[in-house]
């Protein structure tokens, strides 16, 4: 019964304590603790910079991506039957006039007719190498941004652990206001980093199968543009 009576009065006490000395922490001072240290304002500055360029990159591309998507469904069909009737000029004036890749490869095809077959599919080949290129410029940002921003954030905590540790040493009782700051850094950069990472990974991943969509429907059209050499014009 003493003993059930003290571990009472102890878990009362320490419940009392608890409840006394908690303070919520709102998220912008946490993220000013974590800044506290020059490393630490380093690290939540690149991470910064690295998310909002990483945003920039995937808007940009994924409109540039829409615009490549769009097609007028008669286009193919417009060039095949110029094609067919001979009316060289008026095909690629209509691949002139349109704004997609598929068009500005088979522009390319269009130029080099009358010379072997080998040398047009070789122009319309290397075109579309291009516009992929072009395509995928910048793409290789998000992929990088996807790895080094976690293992930039987990430097960040390595750091701040450090930076507990250091002020831990110096001191001759447990003192929370002292490390806070360091446990700060660790936690918030960790933080930051995966955010960012995950952002740019899913981003990546997204941008990538929308360019395999484009390319697939590029070599389509390289396939039937092809096809159409090979049939008698009238």
């Amino acid at each position: 019964m003493k003993g059930s009576f003290l571990l009472q009065v102890v878990q009362d006490t320490t419940g009392v304590g608890i409840e006394e000395g908690y303070k919520e922490v709102a998220i912008w001072e946490a993220v000013a603790d974590a800044g506290s240290s020059v490393m630490g304002m380093i690290i939540l500055l690149s991470l910064a910079l690295m998310s909002i360029y990483a945003v920039y990159v995937f808007v940009e591309r994924l409109l540039a991506l829409r615009r490549a998507s769009k097609k007028n469904p008669n286009f193919l069909s417009e060039v095949k039957h110029y094609l067919s009737d001979g009316k060289i000029d008026e095909a690629k004036n209509l691949c002139a006039r349109t704004d997609s890749p598929s068009a500005r490869m088979l522009e390319k095809g269009i130029s080099r007719l009358g010379k072997p077959v080998d040398v047009v599919a070789s122009a319309i080949d290397n075109t579309g190498k291009l516009e992929i290129s072009r395509l995928e410029q910048r793409l290789s940002f998000l992929a990088t941004a996807a790895g080094a921003a976690p293992m930039i954030g987990f430097l960040g905590t390595t750091i701040g652990m450090v930076q507990v540790f250091n002020d831990m040493k110096n001191l001759d009782s447990l003192d929370l206001g002292t490390i806070a700051p360091g446990i700060m850094t660790a936690m918030i950069t960790t933080v930051a980093g995966l955010i960012v990472g995950i952002i740019a990974f899913m981003g990546y991943n997204y941008l990538v199968t929308q360019i395999s969509k484009v390319v697939y429907r590029m070599e389509n059209d390289a396939m039937e543009f092809m096809d159409v050499l090979h049939t008698p014009s009238k």
